[in-house]
């Protein structure tokens, strides 16, 4: 899926460099292990499923990093449409507002226009997936306490950028010939966070009316 991804969207236009895992290292090898079930063809929701004998926190974490890169393209690709004018609110429809907080600039809930929030976000995303603190990448180096919670912050949030996509861009990824995939990108997604219970189901709301019996 993510070549086919690669051939429809032009990945010059990824909104950040790909972070990638260093060969010979257990990332890697997990990384090519759930590459290899999806290109497979297995069903999506077996595909999401943790191997037998392997680590959950480093299945969890391949697939954090592969989800930012994946989104990172598909919003790159659309971020010309995703402007000041175009999107002067992060939002998924008039239901949905997403404000933007962290640790330094804005420390209250702020309104932003979406490409504000996209950049902030895919900043504070790519320092967390860095910060060895947090993400480890020695094996033998336990994960830490805060490592779940850290990663179901990252993960709701990459989920605003389907929501917002899905809502004021899909007729750019539709003229793209792009929806299919964008699509079984948002299913692996789905299953996967489902699986693992690191997305309440409130916050899915969203796109429930996108996806009615799609992702059941």
């Amino acid at each position: 899926m993510s070549h086919a991804l690669k051939q429809v969207f032009n990945k010059d236009k990824t909104f950040r460099p790909k972070r990638k895992f260093e060969p010979g290292t257990q990332r890697f090898e997990l990384h090519k292990k759930a590459q290899a079930s999806l290109n497979a063809g297995l069903d999506l929701k077996v595909a999401v499923q943790l191997p037998p004998g392997e680590e959950q926190n480093d299945w969890v974490a391949v697939h954090v990093v592969d989800f930012f890169n994946r989104i990172n393209l598909i919003y790159g690709t659309i971020s010309d449409y995703c402007t000041e004018q175009s999107c002067p609110v992060m939002s998924g429809g008039p239901k949905y507002e997403y404000r933007w907080q962290d640790e330094h600039k804005y420390r209250k809930p702020t309104a932003l226009s979406a490409p504000q929030y996209m950049n902030l976000l895919m900043d504070w995303i790519e320092v967390q997936i860095n910060n060895e603190d947090i993400f480890p990448t020695n094996v033998g180096t336990p994960f830490p306490k805060n490592f779940l919670p850290v990663v179901k912050k990252i993960l709701s949030r990459l989920f605003r950028v389907f929501v917002h996509v899905y809502i004021h861009h899909f007729d750019s990824i539709i003229n793209m010939g792009a929806e299919a995939h964008v699509n079984t990108c948002y299913k692996h997604f789905y299953y996967f966070v489902k699986e693992f219970n690191l997305i309440d189901t409130k916050e899915l709301e969203p796109l429930v009316s996108v996806w009615v019996g799609s992702c059941t």
